[in-house]
């Protein structure tokens, strides 16, 4: 009865802050594992409604990427994905692309990211699973991080810093690596969905300055 009580209380996410949840939780999916015949199904059959930008004029970029990548579901096969998966980001012995971002956001100094990531993440009480292989800075953990910050209605100026200063700059120079990679070809389609939905975000978290 609590439970349900402090529910109550919660405030429901706004749906446009809820379409952006989805997002992330979309992106952190397809980079954390290839894509299987329920997923590959679902996003073929999507629609745009009710998605961030909601309009093609608000977010035409992320529109036509969006686009592209349901029609690469369409065609995927998902024996194919696992191996160009397997292929970009486990690989034998070294991957194509590595799928951490400590080395794309902070080449110099990774080891010094991936600290100060874990400080805010505990800070937050955000805790690495038990028996979870990837450690923090994998693109879809920093993907699922900001989804939360959405859901549990964390203030703009949180999600706004965790974006600028752990999410963008690595996911960013990770999908511009991905692009360029030799067995990247559905994931080039995630990449520019990707790169797209971070310029989205980006110009709405200028844009809260101005209001």
């Amino acid at each position: 009865m609590k439970e349900q009580a402090d529910s109550a209380r919660t405030p429901a996410v706004e749906p446009e802050d809820q379409a952006r949840a989805n997002w992330y939780g979309l992106i952190s999916r397809l980079f954390y594992g290839p894509a299987d015949s329920h997923l590959l199904a679902e996003l073929t059959g999507a629609g745009w409604e009710g998605e961030r930008g909601g309009e093609e004029g608000s977010g035409g970029d992320l529109l036509a990427t969006w686009q592209a990548l349901r029609e690469a579901c369409r065609k995927a096969y998902p024996a194919l994905l696992r191996q160009e998966f397997d292929t970009l980001f486990v690989g034998v012995g070294k991957s194509e692309v590595s799928p951490y971002l400590s080395g794309y956001a902070e080449p110099t100094s990774p080891d010094r990211y991936l600290v100060r990531l874990r400080d805010r993440l505990e800070g937050w009480g955000y805790a690495r699973r038990p028996g979870t292989f990837e450690t923090e800075d994998h693109v879809s953990g920093v993907c699922d991080v900001m989804r939360r910050l959405i859901e549990e209605r964390r203030s703009l100026s949180e999600q706004r810093q965790f974006f600028e200063e752990y999410a963008c700059p690595g996911i960013v120079s990770f999908c511009a690596a991905l692009q360029k990679a030799p067995s990247a070809v559905f994931y080039r389609y995630v990449a520019a969905l990707t790169l797209a939905f971070c310029e989205v975000e980006r110009g709405a978290f200028e844009m809260s300055d101005a209001l």
